[in-house]
């Protein structure tokens, strides 16, 4: 992180530190809470994951997943009987038809498998860099710094980032924390944004950061 850039956000090694810290005391064990076996299940949960909570996605997927565990999988299933299971959420036809496009091109362009890499993912139909940050730091234990709704509020209140986009407030993140922290941090962004700081009634009563706290000063 550059001095400019810690001024810039009055970022300092301590207040880095302290959130390291007491979100690890808070969410030791936070992680994906999507269900999974393959990198491909993984593609197919997060695409459908979009305006869906990862509780109705585990759902649908619990039966989907007993058929499909690679992209021919899903493509012997067909466009027709993915819509119907996985229609009750939002969405579910483009997912369906984005799904077994992207299917078609891990076939034939990938040999089956899900590239390794941020630029090929978000070439894929349905996957954009939020999912294509998941996928990498999920399914292929690579650094990454996914930015959904609840970091995006939780590091704009923090005083982390100032950025007006996702993809913007993860490059600060990026910036400010070692990379060992990154994912670990993302889950725990979630689950502090999800029961603590959440959108329209924070538990300001019980957080550990409300000397960083922006809330007022940015309306976020």
């Amino acid at each position: 992180m550059t001095n400019a850039m810690k001024e810039w956000l009055n970022v300092t090694e301590k207040k880095v530190a302290k959130i390291v810290l007491e979100l690890k005391k808070l969410f030791p064990e936070a992680r994906t809470e999507l269900n999974f076996s393959t990198i491909f299940q993984l593609v197919i949960a997060v695409v459908l994951s979009a305006q869906s909570t990862d509780r109705q996605v585990n759902k649908v997927t619990e039966k989907l997943f007993l058929l499909v565990k690679e992209p021919k999988d899903l493509l012997d299933l067909g466009e027709e009987e993915l819509s119907r299971q996985i229609r009750s959420l939002g969405l579910y036809r483009s997912k369906a038809k984005n799904l077994i496009k992207l299917a078609k091109i891990l076939e034939t362009e990938y040999q089956g498998q899900v590239p390794d890499s941020f630029s090929d993912l978000i070439k894929l139909p349905g996957i954009g860099p939020k999912t294509a940050e998941v996928i990498l730091g999920v399914g292929f234990n690579k650094p990454s710094f996914p930015v959904d709704t609840h970091v995006f509020r939780v590091a704009r209140r923090l005083g982390l980032s100032k950025a007006k986009t996702p993809t913007g407030v993860s490059l600060d993140l990026k910036k400010i924390f070692p990379h060992r922290y990154w994912l670990d941090l993302h889950h725990r962004f979630i689950f502090f944004g999800r029961k603590i700081c959440k959108a329209k009634k924070p538990n300001c009563a019980i957080c550990p950061f409300m000397e960083f706290c922006h809330k007022e000063e940015l309306n976020v």
